[in-house]
């Protein structure tokens, strides 16, 4: 069975190999499509031609390990190499069908970053403030662009909201397990009993939707415009330049005013309303199929709590794949790739047993 699907898939990528070379008779469109599953099959296409090779090159060792006329010393080497070359050929097996699992088609899209102080008061908006720096620097350590898009700050360094993009290859496969609550364990620093506070920010992150991705109906719209105001409700300018959006049928309202101009307000306001609308039809899809990751990733649920950071320790802890590590500080500066890897192997473990 499987080997008639890596059959399927070589067939296919030549296929299209072909079809580029006269890329004559393709619209730009077709060009364009063709070109990304191309690609997309590519690593796939070279791990099936390494496993081939490792396969032939172990039926050759097996004959001149058992060739009786062959030299005892042959014979020996080659039974040292058919160990090694055995060896490797679950590995590539495992790697192939992982490879193989369905993508989720929102991998390859940007992502819009949304951070909420939950409960615990300024302690809470401090926290939030500090898990949008962490995502800020995990994109420069990837050379991702990260754009602010909306800020409501305290005053004193904390954000009750913050919504920015980020923009980069894979940038919504790699952080699209960290949505949901995030507990934070510290003393705060106006605590004068240094007692230890708990509180929770949360985070949402959304796949990036292009309006081929979602149709908004204008008429399912009302846009109110309004004065932009600054902290303590004083006046940011005296136009008004404040867009908020209201999306009658579901109900999601987008405010944004931090640009002077009204028309990048409500381009900006669009953009994250597309995102919210294009991540609820998503949502229902998956709820729809049942079977959405059950294992220990989890749901990715937003009312779930996935991860605690203890200052005193030292300690992050995902809760979803029981993974602790003694380097809050590297974590909070925005060193996330190993809790990342850990709950994306998860996931491809749940969904290798479901393909079972």
């Amino acid at each position: 069975m499987l080997e008639l699907k890596l059959d399927q898939v070589v067939d296919r990528y030549r296929a299209l190999g072909a079809l580029m070379a006269g890329a004559e008779a393709l619209s730009p469109a077709e060009f364009a499509r063709c070109s990304k599953e191309y690609a997309d099959l590519e690593p796939i296409v070279a791990a099936i031609e390494e496993l081939k090779h490792c396969e032939a090159e172990a039926a050759g060792l097996e004959q001149l390990s058992a060739d009786d006329t062959s030299e005892p010393e042959m014979r020996q080497l080659a039974r040292e190499e058919l160990t090694e070359i055995r060896g490797r050929i679950p590995d590539l097996q495992a790697r192939l069908q992982v490879l193989l699992l369905p993508k989720d088609a929102a991998d390859e899209k940007n992502v819009i970053l949304e951070v909420r102080a939950g409960t615990g008061g300024e302690e809470a908006c401090l926290f939030a403030a500090d898990l949008f720096r962490m995502y800020q620097r995990y994109a420069d350590l990837h050379g991702w662009g990260f754009e602010l898009m909306s800020l409501n700050e305290t005053g004193i360094g904390g954000y009750k909201e913050a919504i920015a993009t980020i923009t980069g290859r894979g940038a919504y496969a790699r952080l699209k397990f960290e949505s949901g609550v995030h507990r934070v364990q510290r003393v705060p620093e106006t605590e004068a009993s240094g007692r230890i506070h708990t509180s929770a920010a949360t985070v949402a992150v959304l796949p990036e939707a292009e309006e081929v991705d979602i149709a908004v109906d204008e008429r399912d719209l009302r846009i109110d415009v309004y004065r932009s105001s600054g902290p303590g409700g004083q006046s940011v300018n005296t136009t008004d330049s404040a867009v908020r959006i209201t999306h009658l049928p579901s109900g999601i309202v987008v405010t944004q005013q931090d640009e002077k101009s009204q028309h990048k307000n409500k381009a900006k306001a669009m953009k994250i309303l597309r995102a919210r609308l294009f991540d609820l039809e998503r949502r229902r899809q998956e709820a729809d199929r049942a079977a959405q990751r059950k294992s220990q990733v989890g749901s990715g649920d937003r009312s779930e709590r996935i991860r605690t950071y203890n200052f005193p320790q030292g300690r992050i802890t995902d809760h979803r794949v029981g993974l602790t590590l003694h380097k809050l500080d590297r974590v909070l500066d925005g060193e996330l790739d190993e809790v990342i890897e850990a709950l994306t192997a998860s996931d491809q473990a749940s969904r290798l047993a479901q393909h079972e």
